[in-house]
Order: C-alpha cells, then structure tokens, then sequence
C-alpha cells in the first residue's frame, strides 16, 4: 500500500473541489483506492489530499499526472494558490 501525500493553498474550497471532482475518472483509472480530503483546522484555504494506490509505482505515476496534466494548466486547477507539494508514503505496518 501506498499514499500519495499532497498539500497545497486554495483561494476558493468550492471552486477547486469541483475541478477536484472533474477528475474523479482519471484517479479511478489510475487505481486510487481510497481518497480523503482534508482542510487544516485553523486554515481553511490550505488543502491535505491522501489517495492510496495498491504500489507506489501507481502512487508515483499519478503524481507525474498532476504535474503535467493538472497542476500545470490554470483551466485543470482553478484556485489553486502555489505550487502544490506532493510526497509519496509507503506502510509499514
């Protein structure tokens, strides 16, 4: 198992889960297992997206997706704030 681990800044939550949800298709095609959004508690604007994938080959190439396809092109990631930090998290366990 492994998590894809990223944070970022948004301007507007609204705004950027609908692109978020646009998505949905490829994180399915891509083998995301199971997703969970976060906000931090004390501030709204900055964003925690943990997707797991069965390897972190998977992890891996989906990131390579957001940074080329996504995160990249204005019209694929309204509201986003910044530069989005991506890191990839194998269990242990």
């Amino acid at each position: 198992m492994a998590t894809l681990h990223l944070e970022h800044r948004i301007t507007d939550f609204p705004t950027w889960k609908a692109a978020f949800d646009r998505f949905a298709p490829a994180r399915n095609e891509a083998g995301v297992r199971r997703q969970r959004l976060w906000t931090q508690a004390d501030d709204p604007h900055q964003i925690v997206v943990q997707l797991d994938f069965d390897d972190a080959d998977a992890a891996r190439a989906f990131l390579g997706f957001l940074q080329a396809k996504v995160w990249s092109t204005p019209e694929n990631s309204p509201a986003l704030d910044g530069a989005p930090v991506g890191r990839i998290l194998e269990s242990r366990s």
